[in-house]
């Protein structure tokens, strides 16, 4: 007979909008041992599986702590009631947490009073997201809807079971996945699954539970603003389309997300694991990227399978078509279905896709080896130089006019470039080798059209390497330390390593502009010798610039960018990722005017 030898979840820590799956390990009747489901529609010799999602409510209310939210609350601070911050904010479960955060929890204090003095609108103000339509009002809208899908019917009116102690059980799933809701944060669920005889739909055997621990609700982090660089002294509110009313302008957001397979509880010892885990993390930086209404999205770090299951589908609900290249797996030799790569995605209101070019630095690194070195050397190159790295290229055509009324009907197009190159620090010359590569690829587009264009990714250099150098400048200081290592002169002569395109970071718009609200702050969160930002990836053992935007100057401006973090705020939970930020780098965005131009 088909039976349940184990019931167990991945995480017992439910939140608010992250689907809660189950580990259920089966014995069929053939003593075969299987995690496959057993429907009522699929029954095995006349039995199936059946599932029940319970929430159990106590007579006693209970608060969540605000910084440690699998935390029961003691205290709860007046200042923020007399402020009208939202009340989640105020809970901390000791007096040792409240302590602890006194130096980030007064910032809330500081800014009520001063969006109070300022319009009187302190709540938008404060706990606004970075777009009208916002996080917490979105999440709470969502995961209403994600209740109606609780169950294979509609919700149907909650089965109430009286218990003993002062708590009731509300049914509120029939599936084997549930999804909480708000109405859930702070209550305790409930696992049910047993075997049932088909023909009776009577229970026979043991019926197997677990109990979670409180669902806490998603952390929310403070939103991030558009900046104006050009000379607007405004701070940028998106409209309710999510972008700047200027009709002639676009976004672009560039990110590394932190493939699953690398969001390990070894490298992030500090991140809790209910934070770190893949259903948390895809639905917080869902909720992020969406949230940026970005016309252009490049993701790095993507993994195939959740690209096909998750990404494409999900931002094709909100107006997204996606492109992917998988990075090549000469040397990964694990499951295919997770080997990461590059996806971009592009609104289809706002673009359109014109072509697609696929750079696989393993196929220039074997055409480089056949054509320069003998067979006796090639093995030992090809190790070197074979990474897996690529890039993908979009040409895009913008379905909006940047032309004005003296070039109507003129094509604009666009190239997008997203990569993401070598991680090794001990191999400077093949990170610097990549980017030339991708370069010179570039050169080839720009030279059979007139085209605009960005580079974007993570380009694992920080500022001042050679790559980046290259980059900006467009050659590299032949006596750069970076060139000390080139064991197989894949960098020579160093006066190949140049580039024509009048690339410019997009960050550095931040240093070179004049004065206005908000840029002060953010140029104290560049580096005065670089002018890039202090930081784009910061972990426990690292922080530094290592994620770019860059454009071609002589026919892109910049308009606007994506505040920077501080270091500090991040460091409360010692670095990324964190409950609020789900990827150990954060995200850039920079809104561009493609210039009206000559043709060379």
């Amino acid at each position: 007979m088909l039976s349940v030898l184990r019931v167990h979840l991945p995480s017992d820590i439910p939140i608010v909008g992250c689907e809660l799956t189950p580990y259920v390990l089966l014995r069929r009747p053939d003593k075969t041992v299987t995690t496959d489901d057993v429907p009522d529609s699929s029954p095995i010799e006349g039995h199936f599986l059946r599932y029940k999602w319970y929430r159990i409510q106590s007579d006693k209310k209970v608060a969540v702590c605000s910084v440690h939210p699998s935390e029961q609350a003691t205290l709860q601070c007046l200042g923020c009631v007399k402020a009208k911050i939202p009340v989640a904010k105020s809970y901390h479960c000791s007096p040792k947490c409240f302590s602890d955060a006194w130096q980030h929890h007064r910032v809330l204090h500081d800014r009520a009073a001063s969006a109070v003095n300022e319009n009187g609108s302190e709540e938008e103000e404060l706990f606004g997201r970075f777009n009208s339509s916002g996080s917490a009002a979105s999440l709470s809208g969502s995961a209403s809807a994600t209740s109606l899908t609780n169950g294979s019917t509609p919700l149907y009116p909650a089965a109430v079971t009286q218990r003993s102690g002062g708590e009731t059980w509300f049914e509120v799933g029939r599936s084997k996945t549930y999804t909480p809701t708000a109405d859930d944060i702070g209550h305790v669920l409930k696992f049910e699954c047993v075997v049932v005889e088909a023909e009776t739909k009577v229970p026979v055997g043991h019926v197997n539970t677990i109990l979670t621990s409180r669902v806490i609700p998603a952390p929310s982090p403070s939103p991030r603003r558009l900046v104006p660089v050009n000379g607007v002294d405004v701070i940028g509110h998106l409209d309710s389309d999510g972008r700047l009313s200027s009709s002639g302008t676009f976004t672009v957001l560039s990110y590394n997300i932190l493939s699953d397979v690398y969001a390990t509880s070894e490298l992030y010892s500090y991140c809790p694991s209910w934070a770190l885990s893949w259903p948390y993390r895809r639905q917080n930086l869902l909720r992020e990227i969406v949230g940026y209404r970005a016309d252009i999205v490049c993701l790095q770090e993507v993994q195939s399978d959740h690209y096909e299951e998750f990404f494409a589908p999900e931002l094709d609900k909100h107006g997204y078509v996606g492109l992917y290249k998988r990075k090549t797996n000469e040397v990964y030799s694990g499951n295919t279905n997770t080997i990461d790569g590059c996806a971009t995605f592009f609104r289809r209101d706002r673009f359109s896709h014109v072509k697609k070019y696929e750079v696989e630095f393993n196929k220039a690194a074997q055409s480089w080896t056949d054509s320069q070195l003998p067979s006796a050397q090639k093995k030992t190159a090809l190790n070197r130089l074979f990474k897996d790295n690529v890039a993908l290229i979009v040409v895009l055509e913008a379905k909006f006019s940047n032309q004005g009324a003296d070039n109507p009907g003129k094509r604009q197009l666009l190239c997008v470039a997203n990569t993401h190159v070598n991680v090794h620090q001990d191999l400077k010359d093949v990170k610097l080798w990549q980017v030339h590569t991708l370069l010179k690829g570039l050169e080839k587009i720009a030279a059979s059209a007139d085209i605009p264009m960005l580079v974007c990714g993570d380009f694992n250099s920080v500022p001042g390497s050679a790559p980046h150098a290259l980059l900006a400048m467009g050659k590299v200081d032949p006596l750069h330390p970076d060139l000390a290592a080139d064991p197989l002169g894949i960098l020579r002569p160093n006066s190949k390593l140049v580039h024509q395109l009048p690339l410019v970071s997009a960050y550095s718009s931040f240093a070179r502009m004049g004065v206005g609200i908000g840029l002060e702050q953010q140029r104290r969160r560049l580096d005065p010798t670089t002018n890039e930002p202090l930081f784009t990836n910061c972990t426990r053992d690292f922080i530094g610039t290592l994620d770019y935007i860059f454009y071609t100057a002589d026919s892109l401006t910049v308009e606007s960018l994506l505040e920077l973090l501080d270091e500090e705020s991040l460091r409360k939970d010692t670095a990324l990722p964190s409950p609020e930020w789900s990827s150990d780098h954060i995200a850039l965005l920079a809104e561009f005017r493609c210039m009206p131009r000559a043709r060379r």
